[in-house]
Protein backbone atom coordinates (compact mmCIF):
# COMPACT_ATOMS: atom_id res chain seq x y z
CA UNK A 1 0.00 0.00 0.00
CA UNK A 2 1.17 3.66 -1.17
CA UNK A 3 1.97 6.16 1.64
CA UNK A 4 -0.77 9.05 1.95
CA UNK A 5 1.55 11.67 0.92
CA UNK A 6 3.36 9.82 -2.25
CA UNK A 7 1.82 11.14 -5.75
CA UNK A 8 0.46 8.21 -6.64
CA UNK A 9 -1.54 7.70 -3.06
CA UNK A 10 -2.57 11.11 -3.82
CA UNK A 11 -4.07 10.38 -7.04
CA UNK A 12 -5.84 7.66 -5.67
CA UNK A 13 -7.45 9.12 -3.24
CA UNK A 14 -8.63 11.98 -6.03
CA UNK A 15 -10.08 8.73 -7.90
CA UNK A 16 -12.08 7.54 -4.96
CA UNK A 17 -13.04 11.37 -4.01
CA UNK A 18 -14.31 11.66 -7.84
CA UNK A 19 -15.80 8.32 -8.56
CA UNK A 20 -17.96 8.97 -5.34
CA UNK A 21 -19.17 11.97 -6.52
CA UNK A 22 -20.57 10.70 -9.44
CA UNK A 23 -22.68 7.95 -7.48
CA UNK A 24 -23.74 11.28 -5.84
CA UNK A 25 -25.94 12.23 -9.44
CA UNK A 26 -27.96 8.90 -9.17
CA UNK A 27 -30.90 9.93 -7.39
CA UNK A 28 -31.54 13.09 -9.11
CA UNK A 29 -31.71 11.06 -12.26
CA UNK A 30 -33.32 8.13 -10.79
CA UNK A 31 -36.05 9.42 -8.76
CA UNK A 32 -37.96 11.49 -11.85
CA UNK A 33 -37.97 7.75 -13.69
CA UNK A 34 -39.82 6.36 -10.52
CA UNK A 35 -43.02 8.52 -11.85
CA UNK A 36 -43.32 6.77 -15.36
CA UNK A 37 -41.24 3.56 -15.05
CA UNK A 38 -41.68 0.26 -12.05
CA UNK A 39 -38.30 -0.46 -10.67
CA UNK A 40 -37.70 -3.37 -12.18
CA UNK A 41 -38.02 -1.71 -15.64
CA UNK A 42 -35.89 1.13 -15.12
CA UNK A 43 -32.69 -1.24 -13.92
CA UNK A 44 -33.76 -3.54 -16.98
CA UNK A 45 -33.16 -0.64 -19.31
CA UNK A 46 -29.87 -0.05 -17.41
CA UNK A 47 -28.46 -2.60 -17.59
CA UNK A 48 -29.42 -3.36 -20.95
CA UNK A 49 -27.32 0.06 -22.30
CA UNK A 50 -24.24 -1.27 -19.70
CA UNK A 51 -24.84 -4.55 -21.58
CA UNK A 52 -24.30 -3.16 -24.98
CA UNK A 53 -20.82 -2.21 -23.89
CA UNK A 54 -20.03 -5.07 -22.19
CA UNK A 55 -20.49 -7.65 -24.88
CA UNK A 56 -17.36 -6.26 -27.52
CA UNK A 57 -15.66 -5.74 -24.30
CA UNK A 58 -15.97 -9.22 -23.03
CA UNK A 59 -15.14 -10.64 -26.89
CA UNK A 60 -11.98 -8.92 -26.21
CA UNK A 61 -11.31 -10.84 -23.14
CA UNK A 62 -12.61 -14.37 -23.91
CA UNK A 63 -9.32 -16.16 -22.79
CA UNK A 64 -9.89 -14.56 -19.59
CA UNK A 65 -13.40 -15.76 -19.12
CA UNK A 66 -12.17 -19.20 -20.58
CA UNK A 67 -10.27 -19.44 -17.32
CA UNK A 68 -12.57 -18.85 -15.35
CA UNK A 69 -13.76 -21.65 -12.94
CA UNK A 70 -17.30 -23.17 -11.73
CA UNK A 71 -16.99 -21.05 -8.84
CA UNK A 72 -16.12 -18.03 -10.30
CA UNK A 73 -19.20 -18.13 -12.16
CA UNK A 74 -21.10 -18.81 -9.04
CA UNK A 75 -19.10 -15.47 -7.58
CA UNK A 76 -19.99 -13.87 -11.07
CA UNK A 77 -23.61 -15.13 -10.40
CA UNK A 78 -23.89 -13.73 -6.80
CA UNK A 79 -22.29 -10.51 -7.74
CA UNK A 80 -24.60 -9.92 -10.63
CA UNK A 81 -28.00 -10.99 -9.44
CA UNK A 82 -27.64 -9.45 -5.68
CA UNK A 83 -25.18 -6.63 -6.05
CA UNK A 84 -26.12 -5.71 -9.49
CA UNK A 85 -29.48 -6.54 -10.03
CA UNK A 86 -32.06 -7.17 -7.28
CA UNK A 87 -29.92 -4.35 -5.12
CA UNK A 88 -30.45 -1.90 -7.64
CA UNK A 89 -34.02 -2.86 -7.69
CA UNK A 90 -34.82 -2.53 -4.01
CA UNK A 91 -32.57 0.71 -3.76
CA UNK A 92 -34.92 1.98 -7.38
CA UNK A 93 -38.15 1.14 -4.98
CA UNK A 94 -36.54 2.83 -1.54
CA UNK A 95 -36.11 6.08 -3.76
CA UNK A 96 -39.47 5.64 -5.20
CA UNK A 97 -41.38 5.38 -1.98
CA UNK A 98 -39.34 7.04 0.48
CA UNK A 99 -37.36 9.98 1.46
CA UNK A 100 -34.34 10.14 -1.12
CA UNK A 101 -31.75 11.06 1.10
CA UNK A 102 -32.65 8.18 3.82
CA UNK A 103 -32.38 5.96 1.15
CA UNK A 104 -28.65 7.50 -0.11
CA UNK A 105 -27.19 7.79 3.37
CA UNK A 106 -28.31 4.34 4.25
CA UNK A 107 -25.80 2.66 1.59
CA UNK A 108 -22.92 4.26 3.86
CA UNK A 109 -23.82 0.82 5.79
CA UNK A 110 -22.56 -1.65 2.89
CA UNK A 111 -19.11 -2.15 4.66
CA UNK A 112 -20.86 -3.19 8.20
CA UNK A 113 -22.22 -6.18 5.67
CA UNK A 114 -18.85 -6.78 4.11
CA UNK A 115 -17.30 -7.26 7.84
CA UNK A 116 -20.48 -9.18 9.03
CA UNK A 117 -19.60 -11.26 5.60
CA UNK A 118 -15.84 -11.57 5.64
CA UNK A 119 -15.94 -14.07 8.26
CA UNK A 120 -17.65 -17.29 6.96
CA UNK A 121 -16.68 -16.69 3.34
CA UNK A 122 -13.19 -14.99 3.89
CA UNK A 123 -11.94 -16.32 7.47
CA UNK A 124 -12.05 -13.48 8.88
CA UNK A 125 -12.94 -12.94 12.83
CA UNK A 126 -14.30 -10.13 14.47
CA UNK A 127 -13.26 -8.50 17.66
CA UNK A 128 -15.61 -7.72 20.40
CA UNK A 129 -14.88 -4.24 19.65
CA UNK A 130 -15.85 -4.59 16.35
CA UNK A 131 -18.98 -6.13 17.70
CA UNK A 132 -19.44 -2.90 19.59
CA UNK A 133 -18.88 -0.27 16.18
CA UNK A 134 -21.78 -2.71 14.71
CA UNK A 135 -24.04 -1.74 17.32
CA UNK A 136 -23.00 1.81 17.42
CA UNK A 137 -23.95 2.09 13.59
CA UNK A 138 -27.62 0.23 14.38
CA UNK A 139 -28.65 3.56 16.50
CA UNK A 140 -26.60 5.72 13.18
CA UNK A 141 -28.77 4.00 10.68
CA UNK A 142 -32.22 4.35 12.91
CA UNK A 143 -31.61 7.95 13.02
CA UNK A 144 -30.73 7.87 9.22
CA UNK A 145 -33.77 6.12 8.34
CA UNK A 146 -36.19 8.23 10.78
CA UNK A 147 -34.37 11.10 11.93
CA UNK A 148 -36.30 13.28 9.84
CA UNK A 149 -39.35 12.50 11.81
CA UNK A 150 -37.61 12.77 15.16
CA UNK A 151 -35.91 10.74 17.35
CA UNK A 152 -39.04 8.13 18.05
CA UNK A 153 -41.66 8.84 15.59
CA UNK A 154 -44.78 7.25 15.07
CA UNK A 155 -43.83 5.50 11.89
CA UNK A 156 -45.96 4.41 8.73
CA UNK A 157 -45.60 1.53 6.90
CA UNK A 158 -44.74 3.09 3.78
CA UNK A 159 -41.77 4.70 5.83
CA UNK A 160 -40.28 1.82 7.77
CA UNK A 161 -40.37 -0.19 3.73
CA UNK A 162 -38.73 2.03 1.99
CA UNK A 163 -35.83 2.03 4.78
CA UNK A 164 -35.84 -1.67 4.73
CA UNK A 165 -35.50 -1.64 0.97
CA UNK A 166 -32.71 0.77 1.28
CA UNK A 167 -30.69 -1.37 3.88
CA UNK A 168 -31.16 -5.11 2.04
CA UNK A 169 -29.81 -3.17 -0.83
CA UNK A 170 -26.85 -2.12 1.09
CA UNK A 171 -26.97 -5.83 2.19
CA UNK A 172 -26.50 -6.91 -0.98
CA UNK A 173 -23.75 -4.49 -2.68
CA UNK A 174 -22.10 -5.52 0.62
CA UNK A 175 -22.21 -9.30 -0.45
CA UNK A 176 -20.90 -8.53 -4.10
CA UNK A 177 -17.77 -6.89 -2.31
CA UNK A 178 -16.98 -9.79 -0.69
CA UNK A 179 -17.34 -11.85 -3.42
CA UNK A 180 -15.74 -9.56 -5.66
CA UNK A 181 -12.91 -10.24 -3.42
CA UNK A 182 -12.78 -13.83 -3.96
CA UNK A 183 -12.87 -13.20 -6.99
CA UNK A 184 -9.98 -10.83 -7.82
CA UNK A 185 -7.03 -12.80 -6.89
CA UNK A 186 -8.02 -14.88 -10.68
CA UNK A 187 -10.29 -12.47 -12.63
CA UNK A 188 -9.92 -8.70 -13.57
CA UNK A 189 -11.67 -6.12 -12.00
CA UNK A 190 -13.19 -4.41 -15.85
CA UNK A 191 -14.49 -8.36 -16.69
CA UNK A 192 -16.54 -8.56 -13.11
CA UNK A 193 -17.50 -4.89 -13.69
CA UNK A 194 -19.14 -5.98 -16.99
CA UNK A 195 -19.99 -9.54 -16.08
CA UNK A 196 -22.04 -7.81 -13.33
CA UNK A 197 -24.31 -6.33 -16.12
CA UNK A 198 -24.35 -8.94 -18.65
CA UNK A 199 -25.13 -11.51 -16.74
CA UNK A 200 -27.96 -9.91 -14.78
CA UNK A 201 -30.37 -9.48 -18.14
CA UNK A 202 -32.07 -12.89 -17.47
CA UNK A 203 -33.06 -12.16 -13.74
CA UNK A 204 -34.47 -8.58 -14.80
CA UNK A 205 -36.28 -9.95 -17.64
CA UNK A 206 -37.46 -12.56 -15.87
CA UNK A 207 -38.93 -10.12 -12.97
CA UNK A 208 -40.33 -7.75 -15.40
CA UNK A 209 -42.27 -10.26 -17.55
CA UNK A 210 -43.41 -12.30 -14.15
CA UNK A 211 -45.02 -8.85 -13.34
CA UNK A 212 -47.35 -9.05 -16.29
CA UNK A 213 -45.90 -6.35 -17.70
CA UNK A 214 -44.37 -5.69 -21.40
CA UNK A 215 -40.55 -4.05 -21.23
CA UNK A 216 -42.22 -0.72 -22.28
CA UNK A 217 -40.70 2.00 -24.74
CA UNK A 218 -38.52 4.74 -23.77
CA UNK A 219 -39.32 8.31 -25.14
CA UNK A 220 -36.43 10.43 -25.74
CA UNK A 221 -36.03 12.08 -22.18
CA UNK A 222 -36.35 8.65 -20.31
CA UNK A 223 -33.68 6.94 -22.68
CA UNK A 224 -31.39 10.32 -22.12
CA UNK A 225 -32.14 10.07 -18.57
CA UNK A 226 -31.39 5.78 -18.55
CA UNK A 227 -28.17 6.67 -20.61
CA UNK A 228 -27.07 9.13 -18.30
CA UNK A 229 -27.65 7.62 -15.04
CA UNK A 230 -25.78 3.92 -16.73
CA UNK A 231 -22.88 5.85 -17.58
CA UNK A 232 -21.63 8.14 -15.38
CA UNK A 233 -22.83 7.17 -11.65
CA UNK A 234 -23.01 3.94 -12.95
CA UNK A 235 -20.12 2.96 -14.89
CA UNK A 236 -17.66 5.64 -14.44
CA UNK A 237 -18.27 6.00 -10.84
CA UNK A 238 -17.17 2.44 -10.63
CA UNK A 239 -14.48 2.49 -12.89
CA UNK A 240 -12.86 5.75 -11.31
CA UNK A 241 -13.49 4.24 -7.77
CA UNK A 242 -11.81 1.18 -7.76
CA UNK A 243 -9.13 2.78 -9.83
CA UNK A 244 -8.02 5.07 -7.48
CA UNK A 245 -8.86 2.36 -4.31
CA UNK A 246 -5.84 0.04 -5.63
CA UNK A 247 -3.25 2.84 -4.04
CA UNK A 248 -5.62 4.28 -1.37
CA UNK A 249 -5.32 3.61 2.62
CA UNK A 250 -8.75 2.64 3.79
CA UNK A 251 -8.88 5.49 5.89
CA UNK A 252 -8.51 8.18 3.26
CA UNK A 253 -10.55 6.27 1.27
CA UNK A 254 -13.19 6.58 4.42
CA UNK A 255 -12.78 10.43 3.95
CA UNK A 256 -12.52 10.98 0.36
CA UNK A 257 -15.98 8.77 0.14
CA UNK A 258 -17.56 11.61 1.75
CA UNK A 259 -18.21 12.33 -1.59
CA UNK A 260 -21.14 10.47 -2.44
CA UNK A 261 -23.00 11.40 0.48
CA UNK A 262 -22.32 15.00 0.26
CA UNK A 263 -23.30 15.30 -3.66
CA UNK A 264 -26.19 13.47 -3.43
CA UNK A 265 -27.51 15.64 -0.39
CA UNK A 266 -26.58 19.07 -2.37
CA UNK A 267 -28.17 17.47 -5.72
CA UNK A 268 -31.28 16.19 -3.82
CA UNK A 269 -32.00 19.70 -1.97
CA UNK A 270 -31.91 21.82 -5.34
CA UNK A 271 -33.27 19.64 -8.09
CA UNK A 272 -35.62 17.05 -5.71
CA UNK A 273 -36.43 19.90 -3.05
CA UNK A 274 -35.70 17.00 -0.23
CA UNK A 275 -33.00 18.37 2.55
CA UNK A 276 -31.50 15.66 4.65
CA UNK A 277 -32.75 16.66 8.06
CA UNK A 278 -30.06 17.32 11.30
CA UNK A 279 -30.62 14.10 13.21
CA UNK A 280 -29.96 12.12 9.53
CA UNK A 281 -26.89 14.23 9.70
CA UNK A 282 -26.04 13.00 12.92
CA UNK A 283 -26.63 9.41 11.68
CA UNK A 284 -24.74 9.51 8.96
CA UNK A 285 -22.05 10.55 11.01
CA UNK A 286 -21.81 8.15 13.55
CA UNK A 287 -22.04 5.30 10.91
CA UNK A 288 -19.33 7.18 9.02
CA UNK A 289 -16.93 7.07 12.29
CA UNK A 290 -17.62 3.65 12.75
CA UNK A 291 -17.00 2.18 9.18
CA UNK A 292 -14.33 4.65 9.18
CA UNK A 293 -12.35 2.46 12.53
CA UNK A 294 -13.34 -0.50 10.96
CA UNK A 295 -11.62 -0.08 8.21
CA UNK A 296 -8.48 1.50 9.62
CA UNK A 297 -8.53 -1.50 12.00
CA UNK A 298 -8.80 -3.68 9.39
CA UNK A 299 -5.60 -2.48 7.22
CA UNK A 300 -3.60 -2.11 10.39
CA UNK A 301 -4.30 -6.06 11.32
CA UNK A 302 -3.32 -6.99 7.60
CA UNK A 303 -0.24 -4.85 7.61
CA UNK A 304 0.73 -6.51 10.92
CA UNK A 305 0.03 -10.14 9.58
Amino acid sequence: MQTSDTPRARSGVLLVALGSALWGTDSVLRRPLTQSLSSPVIVLWEHLILSAIAVPVLAMRWRELREMRARDWLAVLGISWGGSALATVLFTAAIARGNVNTAVLLQKVQPLFTFLLAGPLLGERLSRRMWGYLALAVAGAWLVSFGDRGLWPALTGSEVSAALLALGASALWGTSTVLGRLLTPRVSFPAITLLRFLVALPLLVAIVVTQGAAIPALDANQFLRLAAMALVPGLAALLLYYRGLVNTAAPAAAIAELAFPATAVILNWTFLNQRAAPLQLVGFAIIWVVVARIQGAAERNSSNG
